[in-house]
């Protein structure tokens, strides 16, 4: 489904990841992306298991790329796998744009889960008089964070809005 991507990985940095090795860590800040080519990857975060992938076309740092952000989970080699590693992810998205339209839609794909499953969370405990009455006010808090990065318009025309 997403081996399409390799298409357009012409000419990109290829690396060899052995098993256990890790791809990226939680924490590390920098703009990497990477695009698998074959083998099977774990995503963790605080040891706990949260996706396994062989999928080559596979993305993973596309968060920290977009939102220059620390990587938000652990992805780690479970066989031999190669990736192509690409220095400034935003960068190649904005290259790309078929390739951002798609993370565009994994992204929303992704934000209308944790969506459904908020407002789960939120119909569970509303009404409560103890700590956890306090959910609401706490999802509410995450899901209206201010974006001091984004920029409205485009490198072609800057003053229009997007």
């Amino acid at each position: 489904m997403m081996e399409w991507i390799l298409e357009y990985c012409d000419g990109l940095t290829e690396r060899r990841v052995a098993p256990g090795e890790p791809l990226l860590l939680k924490g590390d800040r920098n703009s990497r992306l990477f695009i698998l080519i074959d083998g099977e990857v774990a995503v963790s975060s605080d040891g706990v298991e949260i996706n396994r992938q062989n999928e080559p076309g596979s993305l993973f740092g596309e968060m920290s790329a977009l939102l220059k952000v620390p990587y938000t989970a652990d992805v780690t080699a479970l066989t031999d796998a190669r990736v192509y590693e690409i220095e400034d992810g935003a960068e190649f998205l904005r290259s790309h744009p078929q390739i951002a339209f798609y993370v565009a839609k994994l992204l929303a794909r992704r934000l209308k889960g944790a969506s459904d499953y908020l407002v789960d969370v939120k119909k569970q405990f509303a009404g409560r008089d103890d700590h956890l009455g306090m959910v609401d006010e706490v999802l509410c808090s995450l899901l209206h964070q201010p974006d001091e990065e984004c920029v409205p318009g485009s490198d072609r025309e800057p003053d229009s809005t997007i």
